[in-house]
């Protein structure tokens, strides 16, 4: 009979990779189970493999960028609401840069690829909120807008959580996401109160 597989192993190997990387420690087999009760067999029984773990890593990286946004509440401002997001996204990256770099290694395929996905969608809703509030114009695309948004905090994640930029840096993210809603039909006094107010990261 096939032995029952243990969830707290699996997590296990998965922290102890986002801690290799961490310490610039080379990911191996004999590295991922050195001071565990496991043997290297464990990556194989739970990941098929150092490619099955990779997938696994990667996945882990959006499941806690998922539960990140999803502390951040709806509000009656879906422009503050865009910004608090984009503030969420940062915030998971400074707090998980390993796992960040990983994220986007399309070297390797996702385990749940619609899981990551939705992590932008709680943007596009956003957006489509802002845009039946007016605060946008009727014809902004939704998806464009939220990627857009997105590709603001990427950057900015890219350059301080895992780059050259100090801290002091994440500020840009107030004028840059005020241009983008403004250009897409917000107040611009309003729009600048809404974001500086979402924009809590540091």
């Amino acid at each position: 009979m096939a032995r029952l597989k243990n969830p707290a192993v699996r997590a296990m190997l998965i922290e102890r990779a986002a801690q290799l990387l961490r310490e610039r420690q080379p990911v191996t087999l004999r590295g991922l189970v050195a001071g565990t009760a496991v043997s290297t067999m464990a990556v194989y029984t739970y990941f098929d493999g150092m490619d099955g773990l990779w997938r696994a890593v990667r996945q882990e990286g959006f499941t806690r960028l998922a539960a990140r946004l999803e502390e951040v509440p709806d509000t009656d401002d879906p422009v503050h609401d865009l910004a608090a997001l984009g503030s969420a996204y940062l915030a998971n990256a400074l707090a998980n840069p390993d796992l960040y770099r990983v994220m986007f290694d399309a070297g390797f395929a996702l385990e749940d690829a619609p899981a990551a996905d939705a992590t932008l969608e709680r943007l596009v809703v956003a957006v489509e909120s802002a845009r039946a509030t007016r605060r946008f114009r009727a014809d902004v695309e939704p998806l464009d807008l939220a990627t857009q948004s997105w590709t603001i905090g990427h950057g900015l994640a890219g350059l301080v959580a895992t780059g050259p930029l100090p801290p002091a840096a994440l500020g840009y993210g107030i004028p840059l996401l005020t241009a983008l809603f403004v250009a897409a039909g917000d107040d611009p006094e309003r729009c600048a109160r809404s974001v500086a107010s979402g924009w809590t990261v540091s």
